[in-house]
């Protein structure tokens, strides 16, 4: 009498070879994805029999078989900040359109934590890595060490400023310098500056166009605040800065746009209005930026885009960055003096 009961375990590479009437190597090199050629009969009839038993392959074999799994591993700061969101948008949607998965992984910005997280990938033979998080002027030796650790295993690393195999360049500086002018052109002369900390480059980048930009039209940064990229230290910047003085007229450089709505908020909450009494510009124009009141002015950077062209730099043999223009967008944040 054959056993009706419902089966309680999952289905196994043999069950589809069984099923197929095929070896467990034939069903192994049609469902793991080897290079091994398999005639259109069989590989057919393994995967009828996989799809009627509801056989899923499993990845670290797929990994053994292709010499790397099927995935792309993002790893970014901080993925409740819409900047990193937007680039992970972008990565998703080119893997998507290639049948490749994306994993995420969050550094916080620790470098212990980034080259844990990076060994730990090491075993799932990701097709490429992104790393997306903030680099300093002098990379952790530790993540320098593995991202070189993925070259014999055939992955490719890329990221955001030096390090990886290949890198994706954003023109931080020229874009915050284009920001410094414009700014100097609406009658600003008086700025203050909240960065993240010295020797970070992205901030340091932004920082240093933005001052020369304003300086090349008469204005002249006076302090300079410096936390993380987070909203509450753009507050807490802001609330020293209140305690320190701020004239009326006053310019608001944030180095991001989560930034600059944490110094908006801090403004408020000292009693003050932001744009006709403290004007307030960041970088990036995330969503936000343009849901706030008043309006954010900032630079336009193509985060999607960015994204997109940091997963086809994973994949394409004959990749190059292609050039992807930033754009001050002026809003009522800086009316002008």
């Amino acid at each position: 009498m054959t056993d009706a009961s419902p089966r309680t375990s999952p289905p196994t590479l043999h069950d589809v070879a069984r099923a197929a009437g095929v070896s467990l190597a034939t069903a192994s090199r049609v469902l793991n994805g080897s290079e091994r050629k398999v005639a259109e009969s069989f590989r057919e009839r393994v995967e009828k029999a996989a799809d009627e038993l509801g056989y899923t392959a499993n990845a670290s074999a797929q990994a053994t078989a292709r010499g790397t799994s099927a995935a792309i591993a993002l790893l970014v700061a901080d993925i409740a900040d819409p900047y990193f969101g937007q680039i992970a948008a972008g990565v998703a949607s080119g893997a998507d359109a290639e049948g490749l998965i994306v994993t995420v992984a969050i550094t916080e910005r620790d470098p212990d934590r980034e080259a844990r997280i990076l060994r730990a990938l090491r075993g799932q033979r990701p097709r490429g890595v992104i790393l997306a998080a903030s680099r300093t002027d002098t990379p952790d030796a530790r993540t320098i060490a593995e991202l070189a650790a993925f070259g014999p295993l055939g992955g490719r690393t890329v990221t955001f400023g030096e390090g990886g195999d290949r890198s994706i360049r954003i023109d931080n500086r020229g874009g915050a310098e284009g920001l410094g002018r414009a700014m100097a052109q609406r009658g600003y002369r008086r700025a203050i500056a909240i960065a993240a900390a010295d020797g970070v480059r992205t901030s340091d980048d932004r920082l240093t166009g933005f001052t020369a930009g304003f300086a090349s039209g008469g204005g002249e940064v006076e302090r300079i605040y410096r936390g993380t990229f987070e909203r509450e230290s753009g507050a807490e910047s802001m609330t020293a800065a209140l305690a320190d003085g701020v004239d009326a007229g006053t310019l608001v450089f944030a180095l991001s746009d989560i930034v600059a709505v944490g110094a908006m908020t801090a403004i408020r909450d000292g009693g003050r209005s932001v744009g006709d009494d403290i004007a307030v510009c960041g970088f990036d124009d995330v969503p936000v930026s343009r849901d706030v009141t008043p309006r954010l002015t900032t630079v336009r950077v193509p985060l999607g885009d960015l994204g997109h062209e940091a997963f086809r730099a994973t994949v394409d043999a004959e990749w190059q960055q292609p050039a992807l223009d930033l754009e001050v967008v002026v809003r009522e944040s800086t009316p002008g003096v």
